[in-house]
């Protein structure tokens, strides 16, 4: 750092002139904000932190290296541009809507709700004396608190390896919701200094010829061209930019009305489905990085000296966006039967406001809307947020347990099984400790192969689908977090003579194998014990507390692929995959 104090006035003064001067000042931006990332990688904080506060130090109200960031701010459009056109790439509307009705009905009922209610709060603030501005800028303010962080959720939850459990699946589709509902604002955003209902729909049907153009284009010429290209990797980024590019041309055209930004979500929706859209991802990510980088120190210069008012606004801000998730993700998810945890769960992932809110507002500013000191107190509400979610999703397993428990208390019910299945858990002998893909393939061979054992079988497993899916065949779930013994203690398992853990300590929280050998012994001393390890180390440490068998998937799959390589060697490859292949189509999974 000292360094770059010490070389920046020699390369980024004002006397620097030209082309030299915009190098000199992204070279400063680059270099600070990378000492930043360190460090927040360092410190486990978000690294859109950093690169703002970045911006903070060298800029007006910092060291004052760059007082006039209006080059970084050009080039920083660019990063804005390629920033939604990463988002509509990964827009899968297929995949969204085949998620079930826990992700559809919260994701479509999430963002009116948290906007609805949002617009509401801060008019009530703004008539108790609490300086929000006018109608617009509590529009705005709205907007930004009711749309969460993909970076940051994605991140945290990539970290505790939680992407593939219910919540973080219903997370992940709520936010591909919000970030539709952020496309429509996008679209009706240049019209709302004059919301004329035929301006509107003009803006509406204007895009839509746009995006059908443009699927059509990507359905039947793009593949040919990509196609050529596909051996020469530079090429394939230079095209996936060139398409991007164009339709943001198109949409900025004066008789398409549009903006740049519309248009590269437009071209990036449209190569969603693309048989290329992965490598495209690949190769436009590094890139796009640099800009964003570039887009966020922007963001960090703009911020002025903060003062008692404007942190308190922050602070109150970010109360709000904690109380809209209880209504708008909370509430949604618990009427549709999604459970205590389910429900508090995603609603921690989504506590936080997005980099997409920012960029909402930066272009409201440029449309005249809003003044610079919304966008301020906004930057402020995403530091603050950025910093304690980080802590909330980490920790949130004990915070729902504790939360859930109170929740019971005030007569907000978790799920819970009806008379009759209570009456048919007492006779399984067979109980399942958590579901998951282990657990999953195994019920699906047995329900092929061994019809006789389903009737034998109850799963304790705290997932509502899951839950849903066992009645539909038969078997009985007790809804409850396998964590803690109390659960299993009113699981009535003592007449238990197989308990089962398919789940590998990774995926397990609050919990692991070792525990459930201890808590099972004591509960059920007769039942044997068949737990799952990671690797031989831990294996032993399981046979060594007591387990009567231990399934170490390595070690498994290990077996299997000694004949199949001899096979191979062999040339006699062909009637393996077929079996697998056979077999694979008579696989019909509980979970997807």
């Amino acid at each position: 750092m000292f360094l770059l104090f010490a070389a920046t006035p020699v390369f980024a003064g004002e006397g620097t002139e030209g082309g030299h001067s915009v190098i000199s000042n992204i070279a400063v931006c680059m270099v600070t904000a990378g000492l930043l990332g360190l460090i927040m990688k360092t410190l486990r904080q978000p690294l859109i932190m950093g690169y703002i506060l970045a911006g903070v130090i060298i800029g007006p109200i910092g060291f004052r290296y760059i007082t006039g960031p209006s080059e970084i701010i050009t080039i920083a459009e660019i990063g804005l541009i390629l920033l939604l056109f990463m988002i509509g790439l990964e827009i899968d509307l297929k995949k969204m809507f085949s998620a079930g009705k826990l992700v559809i009905l919260t994701g479509i009922l999430q963002f009116p709700i948290c906007l609805g209610l949002g617009f509401l709060i801060f008019s009530g603030l703004g008539q108790m004396g609490l300086d929000l501005g006018d109608g617009y800028n509590r529009f705005y303010l709205a907007i930004a608190v009711s749309i969460s962080s993909t970076m940051i959720v994605v991140k945290l939850l990539y970290d505790k390896m939680e992407l593939d459990t219910l919540p973080g699946r219903i997370t992940i589709g709520i936010l591909i919701f919000q970030d539709i509902w952020a496309i429509i604002i996008l679209t009706i955003q240049p019209n709302l200094s004059n919301p004329q209902v035929m301006g509107i729909l003009k803006t509406f049907g204007i895009g839509g010829l746009l995006v059908a153009a443009a699927l059509v284009i990507s359905k039947y010429v793009l593949p040919v061209i990509f196609k050529s290209a596909a051996k020469l990797p530079e090429l394939m980024m230079v095209l996936a930019l060139a398409w991007c590019f164009l339709i943001c041309l198109v949409a900025a055209h004066p008789k398409v009305g549009l903006s740049m930004e519309m248009g590269a979500l437009i071209a990036g929706v449209a190569l969603a489905t693309f048989p290329y859209n992965l490598d495209v991802i690949a190769k436009v990510t590094s890139i796009r990085d640099f800009f964003i980088t570039l887009f966020f120190v922007a963001l960090g210069m703009q911020i002025p000296i903060p003062h008692v008012g404007i942190l308190g606004l922050a602070l109150l801000i970010a109360g709000v966006v904690i109380l809209l998730r209880i209504f708008g993700v909370f509430a949604v998810l618990y009427t549709l039967r999604g459970g205590h945890r389910t429900s508090l769960l995603a609603s921690f992932n989504l506590s936080q406001i997005s980099e997409f809110s920012l960029v909402i507002l930066t272009l409201g500013i440029g449309f005249g809307h809003i003044g610079q000191a919304s966008l301020t107190t906004v930057i402020w509400v995403f530091v603050i947020l950025a910093v304690g979610s980080t802590y909330l999703v980490k920790y949130s397993h004990g915070i729902q347990g504790f939360l859930s428990r109170r929740l019971s208390r005030l007569g907000i019910k978790d799920l819970s099984a009806p008379e009759k299945e209570k009456e048919a858990q007492k006779q399984r002998p067979i109980i399942m400790l958590g579901f998951f893909r282990i657990g999953s393939a195994f019920l699906d061979h047995i329900s092929r192969k061994k019809q006789n054992l389903l009737d034998q079988i109850m799963v304790v497993d705290f997932n509502p689908v899951v839950k849903q899916e066992l009645k539909k065949q038969g078997i009985p779930c007790v809804y409850g977090d396998v964590s803690h013994p109390d659960t299993l203690h009113h699981a009535k398992i003592s007449h238990a003579r197989v308990v089962l853990c398919t789940i590998p300590d990774a995926f397990l929280k609050g919990t692991s194998n070792h525990k459930f050998i201890g808590v099972v012994r004591r509960l059920c001393p007769e039942a044997k014990i068949i737990v799952t390890g990671e690797n031989d180390l831990q294996s032993r440490a399981l046979y060594d507390a007591g387990a009567d068998l231990v399934i170490q998937t390595s070690a498994l799959a290990a077996n299997f692929l000694i004949p199949v390589v001899e096979q191979a060697l062999a040339d006699n490859l062909d009637a393996i995959r077929t079996e697998a292949l056979q077999e694979l189509e008579t696989h019909n999974e509980f979970l997807k």
